[in-house]
């Protein structure tokens, strides 16, 4: 019997004959199994041939999830070929979300080398881009799902798409095809970006906008633009000229970045340091000059106790708001040169007095620089822009404090009143990390920085580590917003641009990962460094 099984085998792969029936007829003890579907018509009978079966349905393994940075955070595996560009496939977005995401949908296209239609049904081969209903996720999710030889992508917002249409652009980079299955993911941080200090290095409009486009890879979604500094005005102004630098950005170019950032769901932040780091502006205006009880100017420091001091200010903060139509706004506040004077009560007769006529005879000169931040924040805050300072303009134990609703960006614990972040985190307060340990990438090293490496980041940091290596509490995980990679240009002619660029893309990359996903990483950094080098 065991002979007759191995020869109905081999009969079974081989194509059947006429021969082949009688020899198995003819060994004892086997009988003839009736002619295949894929038998030759009998020589003895002259039946007709029958029809060939179909193809055998192709078997698949399992699906993995896509490789992209950040990695996705959930995939639900299937078996199936998954999707990969074809030369009649398209990006289709039906006609009642044209005007949400008809730009997403013509930029996948182009990055995939396909057609681009507005259509109510995809076809097979297709990549179908949709709104969800209202409130059908967070903010900034989607679900990515690949099946019968179509790509769904669906969010509750644009954002949610657009990063939808990231992942599939990475998958189809790094695996040639993207894997059948569903991805659902969302960010864990709502802000996740770069600052970049544009006043001590000036920076082509060229080379920003490449940073944009690497951030939307990375579903960076915040560029914070420093553009006011003792060095440097960099942006064309109408309300007062004679502080701008050269170069700097004109208002036609700074409308283009905004319009590119809008498009790839960034939000530019800009930023008027004051009332320090107003160098640039007290050339142009020396009588704003704040000088100690000796008469010494203190660097780039406004006298706030001059009335014109704010209105300067102002008038800038005025003219850049419509400049500038994303939902946020920085305000600066650090470093205010007075405040790190032994005795700025005696050192700064004049604020103190200042102080005490605003707010009563235990004010002190902090609770005058509070109160400038708080002005400050009261001539943008009709705007609707949320609103953030440096902490260490945030002063403890003062007769007045900080608005409430103005966004602590946390970088240092090093300067004189810096307050560790708890203190910030238990008064409720919302905090950026921007930690100087791990996120600050200063030109020239200067101050004992190094420059940051992603492998640092990756292994080391997490947004709950806002001031040296320690995190926090993860109790107050949800009050920490975020966090932005730093590029300072102290030293500006350290680096060239392309240096800065290449010098960021690795600590960028892991930035990305570790805001987008608040879990340790999966993989080991050779790995991760490895798929960013190939993206």
């Amino acid at each position: 019997m065991n002979e007759c099984i191995r020869i109905r085998r081999g009969n079974a792969i081989a194509t059947a004959t006429v021969a082949a029936l009688v020899s198995l007829v003819s060994i004892p003890g086997c009988t003839a199994s009736p002619a295949r579907p894929d038998a030759s018509p009998s020589a003895a009978t002259g039946s007709p041939a029958t029809e060939p079966p179909p193809s055998p349905t192709p078997s698949y393994p399992l699906s993995t999830a896509p490789r992209t940075i950040p990695a996705v955070r959930e995939h639900e595996a299937a078996r199936g070929p998954g999707w990969k560009p074809a030369p009649d496939a398209r990006v289709v977005v039906p006609p009642a979300n044209k005007a949400a995401l008809a730009d997403e949908g013509k930029l996948l296209a182009g990055e995939l080398g396909i057609g681009y239609a507005e259509a109510a049904e995809p076809r097979r081969g297709d990549v179908q881009l949709a709104l969800g209903a209202k409130n059908s996720g967070t903010p900034e999710s989607y679900t990515l799902t690949v099946r019968d030889g179509q790509v769904r992508i669906t969010g509750p917002d644009e954002a949610g798409v657009f990063y939808g249409t990231r992942t599939l652009k990475q998958a189809v980079k790094t695996g040639g095809s993207a894997p059948e299955g569903t991805v659902r993911d969302a960010p864990a941080k709502p802000q996740r970006g770069l600052n970049l200090d544009i006043a001590r290095k000036f920076f082509t409009p060229d080379w920003i906008e490449d940073r944009l486009r690497e951030m939307a890879d990375l579903k960076l979604n915040q560029l914070g633009l420093h553009f006011s500094d003792d060095q440097a005005f960099r942006i064309e102004s109408a309300s007062h000229p004679e502080i701008v630098s050269t170069p700097h950005l004109t208002k036609a170019q700074v409308r283009e970045i905004n319009a590119l950032a809008s498009r790839l769901h960034i939000t530019v932040v800009p930023e008027i340091d004051s009332p320090g780091h107003l160098g640039a502006v007290l050339r142009a205006h020396p009588d704003l000059q704040l000088r100690d009880v000796q008469g010494r100017a203190v660097k780039g420091a406004v006298d706030i106790s001059n009335p014109a001091s704010a209105k300067l200010v102002d008038d800038l903060l005025r003219e850049y708001q419509p400049l500038f139509p994303g939902g946020a706004w920085h305000l600066g506040a650090d470093e205010y040169q007075a405040l790190v004077y032994r005795d700025p009560q005696s050192s700064f007769p004049r604020l103190a007095s200042a102080a005490r006529q605003r707010y009563g005879p235990s004010a002190r000169v902090q609770d005058l620089a509070t109160g400038w931040l708080n002005d400050r924040a009261d001539v943008v805050r009709p705007s609707g822009k949320a609103l953030k300072a440096w902490n260490d303009g945030f002063f403890a134990g003062g007769v007045t404090s900080a608005a409430k609703d103005i966004q602590v960006e946390y970088w240092t614990g090093k300067e004189n009143g810096a307050r560790p972040p708890l203190e910030y985190l238990r008064e409720g307060r919302k905090v950026v990390n921007l930690n100087d340990e791990y996120l600050y990438y200063v030109l020239g090293q200067p101050n004992q920085f190094t420059y940051p490496t992603g492998k640092r980041i990756y292994e080391q940091w997490t947004p709950l580590v806002l001031r040296g290596t320690t995190p926090v509490p993860a109790a107050y995980a949800d009050q920490i917003l975020g966090a932005r990679l730093a590029v300072w240009s102290d030293l500006a002619g350290a680096q060239t641009q392309d240096q800065v660029a290449a010098g960021i893309r690795l600590p960028l990359a892991a930035l990305s990962q570790k805001v987008w996903d608040a879990r340790t990483p999966q993989q080991p950094w050779t790995e991760f460094k490895g798929l960013a080098d190939r993206l």
